[in-house]
């Protein structure tokens, strides 16, 4: 059993848990739709890392969670705030491709926007992205975000309470 955290209107905000360890394969294994815009390496990522992956991050008590769409228990993605100071995270958001162009990452975004300044008390939010994830971005701006620097790499977006 999933433990949900909080949720929005068709997504469950669940604790990231090893019985999703197969879902994370797919996604952080999707180079053209996910793994790309994530950074990552063109590694093939085993269930053993995805295993650990999980317990590390629920060892240092981080703030991450997996989503899975309310009607048909299907896991959408993660999303996660990382460590910029107490009153500033990062925000981190992977969706699996065959949940992508459902409106569930503006859902999603907004719902994390909330909790992280509702419930977290954050004061600002900042985000980094491919400058060709143009989906991404459309989202990002959609959502409140603001583009504050770019360079070749990266696309920096903020949003402030």
């Amino acid at each position: 059993m999933l433990k949900q955290i909080f949720e929005s209107e068709k997504i469950s905000f669940v604790e990231v848990s090893e019985s999703l360890a197969d879902d994370y394969l797919i996604m952080v294994n999707d180079y053209e739709n996910v793994n790309r815009f994530l950074g990552r390496s063109r590694k093939v990522y085993t269930k053993q890392d995805e295993v650990e992956w999980v317990k590390k991050k629920l060892d240092d008590h981080e703030i991450v969670y997996s989503m899975i769409e309310k009607e048909s228990g299907d896991f959408i993605g993660n999303i996660e705030y990382m460590d910029v100071d107490e009153s500033s995270k990062e925000l981190g958001i992977a969706i699996t491709a065959k949940m992508q162009d459902k409106g569930l990452g503006t859902e999603a975004i907004s719902r994390m926007i909330e909790y992280g300044f509702n419930d977290l008390g954050l004061k600002k939010i900042v985000l980094k992205t491919d400058p060709d994830n143009c989906r991404a971005i459309h989202v990002y701006v959609k959502c409140g975000f603001k583009e504050y620097d770019r360079n070749e790499n990266d696309v920096f977006m903020e949003i402030c309470r």
